[in-house]
C-alpha cells in the first residue's frame, strides 16, 4: 500500500477518534446513529460508553494505517483484526446501549 493509501487509512481513523472524543468528552450524544433521547435514561453514562467503543475503533484503523505503512511480514492479516474487532465493538455497542435506556 502506497503512503496516500495508508495516510488514507490514518485519516479514517483520525474522523473516528475526533468523533469518539466529541461524544464521550463533550457529551454530543445526537452523534449517536439512533439516538432517541425519550428513551435514554442515563446520557452521560451511554456518551462514555459509546465514546469509548469509537475511540477503540479509532485506534484498531490507526493500527492498520501503521500495519500498511510499515508493510511488516504479514501485515495484511491486520485486515482480518480489524475486521473482527470492529465486528465485536459494533455488536457490544449497540447491545451495551440497552442498559442506558428507560424501563418500559
Amino acid at each position: 500500500m502506497s503512503t496516500v493509501e495508508a495516510g488514507s487509512v490514518l485519516l479514517v481513523a483520525l474522523v473516528l477518534a475526533v468523533l469518539g472524543v466529541l461524544i464521550r468528552y463533550v457529551g454530543m450524544v445526537s452523534l449517536i446513529g439512533g439516538y432517541d433521547p425519550d428513551t435514554v435514561s442515563d446520557e452521560a453514562g451511554l456518551a462514555t460508553f459509546i465514546g469509548t467503543n469509537t475511540l477503540y475503533v479509532a485506534g484498531l484503523t490507526a493500527l492498520v494505517a501503521i500495519a500498511e505503512y510499515t508493510q511488516p511480514t504479514g501485515y495484511r492479516a491486520i485486515w482480518l483484526v480489524h475486521l473482527v474487532g470492529v465486528g465485536v465493538l459494533t455488536i457490544r455497542m449497540i447491545r451495551g446501549a440497552r442498559r442506558f435506556e428507560a424501563p418500559g
